[in-house]
């Protein structure tokens, strides 16, 4: 019984092929992580602070971005307090929000960090059962968040992603790439590797961004003990539907990542120059909280340059590679790991393997799943039966609120760390950082403002051309 369904070396060749998502079971029950529950690492912590995000339960057409949410420092245990409606939480830093009307997030919460005075917690988190040699907590993201707490539908530029779910139960709604015109991308608010959906997946506004309804939603509600792996750019809005959640992921680095590298160094030189140029006293909240700054010109050029040098390394030790070895399966690069490359010039990839390819629908998704041992221990993420578009993913309930349809078929962090301090609000019962009416997508005006020009020039489709231009100077 204690023989897990899958070696390392298969689960790895599952992880690194598979171009759809799927879940695990059975594959992390031995694993002390599991017994991560809010009130265990409330003793872990014995007293420390983190960060909250808060956000409205109610339902907008408008997605819920972390510029439009408040802040609070917070234990675990007023966390829990406030979650359960104890009258402690009356005079603690949730006093100002109404559990009814309030989420709250503890998300992108580095272990290595927060725990990095119990470094020995680390091994709880095996991903090397997964193949993934080395990696443990150190490498790995928490996420504690309490009912309806959510992540606004996004792609991540870099890597696929292993989650694994520890309490609670978490929605996930996926996408496959082939929609991304379908969920309208942006780079408003910034982040890097984070490319936003501007439809609000839980209230899509379909007069605003028809197409939507062409897109295809695959949901999988993951519960406790199970890892779902999200491959590389699947789109995925996730919810919590259990009073307290909790999961732990790790993003796993691909060499195909190298060419992302330079896309998103080629935006963000473009976003901080042409958002530098306004005037800082607009209130335009374009940076995403998760973002350290925004960074100078030359620094951004410096790492667009990295950024170069490190994909032609890599195409160059992979061209000497193919010549001496035969393997199908791709290597993560053993660089950093986690969802967002660190600029620093010390962080570039140690060695480079064969480039993961994009995955071809049309002529390889039969021939590509027949290799996959799905059964009762991996079993694929479907997409919603019976739908015209993802217009049956919405529900109304009997307040009139349009909700996602439960369907029980059954998202790295950033590499360079957060800004120690984040947009606190001392407001109650607002969130504390409202996007000014006049910058929103719905509203009609006579003249293009500054995002309006920077939300056309940092498209992706844009920015993958920019990047094979300049590929192409660099490489002649």
């Amino acid at each position: 019984e204690d023989v897990k369904p899958f070696c390392p070396e298969k689960a790895k060749e599952i992880v690194m092929s598979l171009q759809q998502p799927a879940v695990f079971y059975n594959m992390v029950g031995d694993w002390p992580a599991l017994c991560w529950n809010v009130k265990y690492l409330s003793e872990v912590l014995d007293g420390k602070t983190i960060q909250f995000r808060l956000g409205l339960k109610t339902v907008d057409l408008v997605p819920q971005f972390e510029t439009r949410c408040s802040y609070v420092e917070a234990t675990l245990e007023e966390f829990l307090a406030w979650s359960c409606g104890q009258p402690s939480c009356l005079s603690g830093p949730f006093s100002c929000y109404d559990y009814s009307k309030y989420w709250a997030y503890a998300d992108y919460k580095y272990i290595a960090r927060i725990f990095e005075d119990k470094p020995e917690i680390f091994q709880d988190i095996r991903w090397s059962d997964f193949g993934f040699s080395g990696r443990s907590g150190k490498e790995s993201t928490l996420w504690i968040g309490s009912e309806g707490a959510n992540t606004p539908c996004h792609l991540d530029s870099y890597g696929c992603n292993l989650v694994l779910q520890v309490e609670g139960r978490k929605r996930w709604h996926l996408f496959p790439p082939g929609d991304t015109s379908f969920l309208y991308p942006t780079r408003i608010p910034y982040e890097e590797s984070s490319i936003f959906s501007k439809v609000n997946i839980a209230n899509p506004d379909l007069k605003c961004f028809p197409k939507f309804r062409n897109s295809t939603a695959h949901v999988i509600t993951l519960s406790p003990g199970q890892v779902l792996l999200v491959p590389r750019h699947w789109w995925h809005y996730v919810e919590s539907i259990d009073p307290i959640t909790v999961s732990i992921n790790s993003w796993i680095e691909l060499d195909a990542d190298h060419e992302a590298r330079v896309e998103e160094a080629i935006t963000r030189m473009l976003v901080c120059a042409i958002k530098s140029a306004e005037n800082p006293s607009d209130g335009d909240l374009w940076l995403n909280p998760t973002e350290v700054e925004a960074t100078s010109h030359e620094i951004n050029l410096q790492y667009l340059n990295k950024a170069v040098s490190a994909y032609f390394k890599c195409q160059k030790t992979s061209v000497s590679e193919q010549a001496h070895s035969s393997s199908p399966i791709a290597e993560p690069s053993t660089g950093a790991s986690c969802k967002r490359k660190k600029r620093e010039a010390g962080c570039e990839p140690q060695g480079c393997r064969l480039p993961t390819q994009e995955f071809d629908f049309s002529t390889s998704k039969a021939e590509g799943l027949q290799k996959i041992p799905f059964g009762p221990h991996l079993m694929q993420v479907l997409p919603q039966s019976q739908k015209t578009g993802s217009e049956s993913a919405v529900a109304v309930r009997s307040d009139g609120r349009n909700l996602l349809q439960e369907n029980e078929g059954e998202h790295i962090g950033k590499l360079h760390h957060r800004r120690e301090q984040l947009l606190m609000s001392n407001d109650c019962e607002m969130p504390a950082h409202q996007m000014d009416p006049d910058s929103s997508p719905h509203t009609s005006q006579n003249a293009l403002s500054t995002n309006d020009l920077l939300d056309c020039l940092v498209n992706p489709r844009v920015i993958n051309l920019v990047a094979q231009l300049l590929l192409e100077r660099t490489g002649v």
